[in-house]
């Protein structure tokens, strides 16, 4: 029985969404994906850093992104919350040298600075992400993008690192910061997301991490008719997809992106 299905999507392709998603939300795929690095800790305050900084470092080859967030934690001490919100200038000094394409140490250290201000002062990412849904429940997940975009350029930076932190209202589809909120928001029984986040940001306001794979199985299928990967995209998208599960339409980000990296085409 295909769940959720509406009438507006083809019953064949909603039946391939729902098994595909089922077939990709499952722990074995854990260690191939970034998402693996958070699955190192307990703490919750760790597995959102360690996230988060997975995320913005995911883009190319997934063994070298694993990699370099494997590399960010060790430089951490493999203790990210406490040396966020506990590190002296001497203690970033650990982190000279990283690079991982065009993210490099200054970024690095950018962030970690960024991100010991929104812990101490803006209550922490959850905060910083969810205030916007909080206020608003008829807003989504590009606006919480926005939101901490915003605090975590409040503090003080050079232009070059804002590239790193992308902006939905400019156009980006914001694939990272996307998947990041997936990874904090999505609650179920596969052990994959860690749904830390649900009683402050809804599942139903998630939004597709759409990229360049996840958008070409998006067009073959019928789910996207916009030809640019961008926000506008995003949107479309994640629309089609809420017809089949109103509640958690990014489920259906396993089926696309999954179906995109590991196979050449839908069928």
């Amino acid at each position: 029985m295909t769940r959720g299905m509406n009438n507006l999507v083809d019953p064949k392709i909603a039946d391939w969404l729902n098994e595909k998603a089922d077939f990709y939300n499952n722990p074995s795929f854990v260690e191939s994906d970034p998402i693996s690095i958070s699955h190192m800790f307990s703490k919750k305050e760790d597995i959102e850093i360690a996230a988060l900084f997975s995320a913005i470092i995911a883009w190319g080859n997934r063994k070298a992104i694993i990699a370099g967030a494997q590399q960010l934690m060790q430089r951490m001490d493999n203790a990210p919350f406490q040396f966020i919100t506990g590190h002296s200038h001497k203690d970033l000094k650990k982190l000279n040298g990283f690079v991982y394409r065009t993210f490099n140490s200054f970024d690095a250290i950018t962030l970690c600075e960024g991100l010991k201000n929104v812990y101490l002062h803006e209550g922490g990412l959850q905060r910083a992400f969810s205030e916007p849904l909080l206020k608003d429940k008829n807003t989504n997940a590009f606006n919480a993008i926005e939101n901490f975009r915003k605090v975590v350029l409040h503090y003080p930076h050079e232009k070059r690192f804002e590239k790193h932190i992308s902006s939905p209202e400019r156009g980006s589809a914001a694939k990272r910061l996307n998947m990041f909120l997936r990874w904090m928001v999505r609650r179920d029984q596969c052990g994959v997301d860690f749904g830390l986040w649900t009683d402050t940001f809804s599942m139903s306001r998630l939004l597709i991490p759409l990229d360049v794979h996840s958008a070409r199985i998006a067009r073959e299928i019928g789910l996207l008719s916009r030809k640019q990967t961008d926000a506008k995209a995003v949107l479309e998208v994640t629309e089609n997809c809420r017809l089949l599960d109103p509640d958690d339409p990014a489920r259906f980000d396993f089926a696309l992106f999954g179906t995109g990296i590991n196979e050449k085409h839908y069928f």
